[in-house]
């Protein structure tokens, strides 16, 4: 840096580039969750993986950057370190997608247990370690370049970790509020890799040095940005009539003849549906009908159904056909599934939706109701809060004395000590009466909670009151198959409630017997007769 002006003679570019890549750090952590969160879900597992490898990237890079800054003080060094990165992260849109499956498809013929962790941890390590290796060599880097002086040392160390610290928050709150919910995941890399890119061709067109490397980099940023700048996260898909992201959510809504459905994941589950040639859907919807005839909806007068977690509407949807005497609220925490559910789905206008978390709404109102319908649990998410005995026992709170709760459970297992019997006897730690009944042809499990004794024969009654014929069928199966629950001791609590664990072994063993006839195809003729299958 002595003798030859170079723009690193200006101490303020070297804190720019420690802001800067700090920066960029946070928004591809931030990035990662969500490529990652449409194939294998945005539970704190997958964020610890995440977190895990970035944190062995950085902790690399940290070695890395400072052995090499001793023993060649070349800032030239860092700088094409810092190009490579960029290049690789505005690519990450482009291939990183492509390779989660790539990956994915691969372990599925291998791996028998915890598939989605493997899965996730093996993208992780592909995808963002090396780039994060590479960033994380910047901060020692620049110690070694900035400080001319041991008098001034600890000020500059101080002032650098400031600014790596600064624009790591500005990579945390920008990604999250502004860029991924305006512009999308993949121009979000983009976003951030360009910033990194413009960084170091600064440095190299002050120093007139590294322009066959720096026209390079320039161009592959250029052809990144053209063909990768889409959240086409399911390029496979040939139904899709839109495609996009939310602050919380990866959303597609799927149309063909004979439904409109929307997907928050790529590989697993549909959140909502709507059919276009029957009153019923055939689904879950429908068994959850039982939650208002055991209630006694049609004797009530001005009676109140509160859906925590609307979706886009089909419950309400059917409660407003079959119970229309019934006033519904809806709350729904992601407000672009909500207008995505006045689009496509013809949610009607005169049910209010409340923008909010289901558990904090309740927090927030006294009001009582007649039905309370947990319907929050996707797929591979379950949020913990609203699994616990604190959360059923606010459930619990909110209903009339013969109130009636149902949850829909998204993972169906007879396992011993699985998720749905811990869910079951947190309920039943709550409530005095509580049954359930699998829906045919699914996955899901429908459960019935109230402190009204005999929920079969109010049930019975209740069907009494159904002036539709199909439906009266449905709710006596229904009933007929309605089996008390027997409790055990198995609780969520606030504190402990491992719902994503426990979720994660229900869906690797359903993933494990879904793919057993393409394990076998595998064994028999290997990739090709798993590609003649398909």
């Amino acid at each position: 840096m002595e003798g030859k002006k170079t723009i690193l003679n200006h101490r303020w570019f070297l804190y720019l580039t420690e802001f800067f890549a700090g920066m960029g750090v946070m928004a591809v952590e931030l990035g990662a969750s969500r490529l990652l969160a449409p194939y294998f879900s945005s539970s704190q597992i997958v964020w610890t993986i995440i977190i895990g490898t970035i944190m062995i990237a950085m902790a690399l890079g940290n070695l890395y950057g400072g052995r090499t800054a001793d023993k060649n003080a070349d800032p030239a060094r860092l700088y094409r370190r810092i190009l490579i990165a960029s290049v690789w992260i505005a690519a990450i849109p482009l291939a990183g997608k492509y390779i989660i499956l790539a990956i994915t498809g691969l372990l599925i013929v291998s791996v028998n247990t915890n598939l989605l962790i493997w899965a996730a941890f093996l993208a992780c390590m592909v995808i963002f370690v090396f780039p994060l290796f590479l960033l994380g060599t910047v901060t020692p880097s620049l110690t070694k370049y900035a400080t001319t002086s041991l008098d001034s040392n600890a000020s500059v160390v101080g002032t650098l970790g400031a600014a790596n610290t600064i624009g790591s928050i500005l990579g945390t709150f920008l990604p999250t509020f502004v860029t991924i919910p305006a512009a999308g995941t993949a121009v979000t890399f983009l976003i951030f890799s360009g910033i990194l890119l413009i960084i170091a061709l600064a440095y190299f067109i002050s120093t007139k040095s590294g322009k066959r490397l720096a026209a390079v980099a320039a161009v592959l940023f250029i052809l990144c940005s053209v063909f990768g700048n889409k959240d086409d996260f399911a390029f496979w898909e040939k139904d899709l009539v839109y495609e996009g992201e939310s602050v919380y959510n990866y959303l597609q809504v799927h149309d063909t003849p004979d439904m409109t459905y929307l997907c928050n994941n790529v590989l697993f589950g549909v959140q909502s549906v709507k059919l276009k040639h029957a009153d019923l859907t055939g689904l879950y919807y429908d068994y959850a009908l039982a939650a208002p005839a055991i209630a006694g909806i049609s004797e009530k007068e001005d009676p109140r159904i509160l859906i925590l977690g609307m979706g886009t509407g089909t419950y309400a949807g059917l409660l407003e056909q079959y119970f229309p005497e019934a006033s519904v609220t809806g709350v729904e925490i992601d407000e672009k599934i909500t207008r995505l559910a006045r689009d496509f789905f013809d949610m009607p206008e005169d049910i209010p939706v409340i923008t909010y978390d289901g558990r904090a709404y309740l927090n927030c109102v006294d009001d009582k109701y007649d039905v309370i319908f947990v319907d929050a649990y996707q797929d591979i998410t379950i949020p913990f809060q609203m699994s616990s005995k604190e959360f059923f026992t606010l459930v619990h709170d909110h209903l009339k004395d013969d109130g009636v709760m149902a949850v829909n459970i998204c993972m169906r297992s007879d396992e011993e000590g699985n998720i749905n019997e811990y869910l079951a006897d947190t309920i039943s730690s709550v409530f005095s009466e509580v049954a359930m009944v699998d829906v045919k042809g699914t996955t899901n499990r429908e459960l019935f909670a109230t402190d009204d004794t005999g929920l079969n024969a109010r049930l019975l009654k209740g069907i009494e009151g159904i002036d539709h014929e199909r439906l009266c069928a449905l709710m006596t199966d229904v009933e007929a198959n309605l089996k008390p629950y027997e409790a055990g001791n198995r609780v969520f609590t606030d504190d402990k409630a491992p719902v994503e664990l426990l979720g994660m072994q229900v869906i690797d063993s359903l993933i494990q017997g879904e793919l057993g006839h393409y394990k076998e195809l595998y064994k028999e003729g290997g990739f090709k007769a798993i590609l003649g299958e398909v």
